[in-house]
């Protein structure tokens, strides 16, 4: 196990404008499952790759227990890396393509075999190390690839999209998995994916880039919470958190008809702010209630237990549109008008011109 720490690290691919990493700092206890989270491009997988060794490190620095990697060939960095590829060979079987990288490295026959079998155990692979990688299924050999890592016993983990090949339902089953499996081994591992929900149930810690330049570290519940941005606002929560903007005036936001009281603290002398206000952040009024936004239904989404709500503001077919969730019982059908009001303690303050929490 190690601790790793990027010192301000940079990759610029030639060719590029602008760097695909951009000054990352970022310090990664012994131990830890930290997971990189981003869109596509916004250089999550450039960054375990500078760590692993496979792309250099064109500004700052990549340390591993201290020591700065710089010079030192992957080979040599004692890093396991899983790919979304499996990259299994498929002319050998489980058993053989989990030794593979234990054989090379000169570890006799016999203590290959006995490493093998203990990582079978954990991964649950005893029956199937004689089969062939064309005889197992995707979450099969995902494992077999996961499997050829532990048993290197390495320093961290680095792991790229591994779940990516692998259909709704197994991913859900192979996260919990590999989630158990990293607690169980305690190694310092590094994830990434572009599915925040992975990235919100699996790390201990999630760091969030855009377009290489990372937004906020902190545990999920405080991305989740208190993100530092709109981008990260936009980006953690499934559905999408309601960005709108709004007027100030006397403390109050004038929103899409409502007027919500603020904290006047955080607005200061704002005259325009931007809410941020999760799905679960809104009320039903009633129909009396006159400070609330008239919402014309446009889609529902029943998931059993829950209900999303999607629509726009009644008679602004090209308004902001809004999610709303509610109890399976208090569901409204497509054109309905609702009435909602957003629950005041559990609004986010951004500024409207820089995206910055307030």
């Amino acid at each position: 196990m190690a601790s790793v720490y990027f010192d301000g690290a940079t990759r610029v691919h030639k060719g590029n404008n602008r760097p695909s990493v951009d000054g990352v700092t970022l310090d990664i206890e012994d131990g830890e499952f930290l997971v990189l989270v981003g869109p596509s491009g916004c250089g999550k997988s450039t960054t375990l790759r500078m760590l692993a060794g496979l792309e250099p490190v064109d500004g700052g620095r990549v340390l591993i227990d201290g020591h700065d990697q710089k010079g030192v060939r992957p080979r040599d960095r004692d890093v396991a890396m899983v790919f979304q590829s499996y990259a299994l060979y498929p002319n050998m079987t489980a058993e053989e393509n989990m030794a593979f990288a234990l054989r090379n490295a000169g570890v006799s026959k016999a203590e290959a075999h006995e490493r093998v079998l203990e990582a079978a155990k954990i991964l649950e692979l005893e029956p199937l190390l004689g089969r062939k990688p064309g005889q197992l299924s995707g979450g099969q050999r995902q494992r077999v690839a996961m499997g050829r890592a532990i048993v290197r016993n390495p320093k961290v983990f680095c792991m790229d999209e591994p779940l990516s090949n692998l259909d709704a339902k197994l991913r859900v089953s192979t996260r919990a998995q590999i989630a158990a499996l990293q607690r169980r081994l305690g190694v310092t591992t590094v994830y990434v994916t572009h599915d925040q929900v992975e990235a919100m149930t699996m790390g201990h810690r999630v760091a969030v880039l855009k377009e290489g330049v990372l937004q906020q570290v902190d545990t999920p519940e405080t991305l989740y919470e208190r993100p530092v941005n709109t981008f990260v606002a936009g980006f953690i929560g499934s559905p999408a958190i309601n960005l709108l903007d709004a007027d100030v005036r006397d403390g109050r936001a004038e929103l899409l008809g409502a007027s919500v009281p603020l904290d006047r603290a955080r607005i200061g002398d704002a005259g325009r702010v931007t809410l941020g206000i999760r799905p679960e952040s809104w009320t039903v009024a009633s129909e009396l209630e006159k400070n609330a936004i008239p919402l014309r239904v446009e889609l529902v989404e029943s998931l059993g237990a829950e209900v999303f709500v999607y629509g726009r503001p009644d008679g602004d077919p090209d308004g902001p549109r809004i999610t709303v969730r509610l109890p399976k019982s208090g569901r409204p059908e497509t054109g309905d008008l609702i009435r909602i009001s957003p629950v005041a303690g559990e609004l986010h303050l951004f500024d409207a011109a820089t995206g910055d929490r307030r």
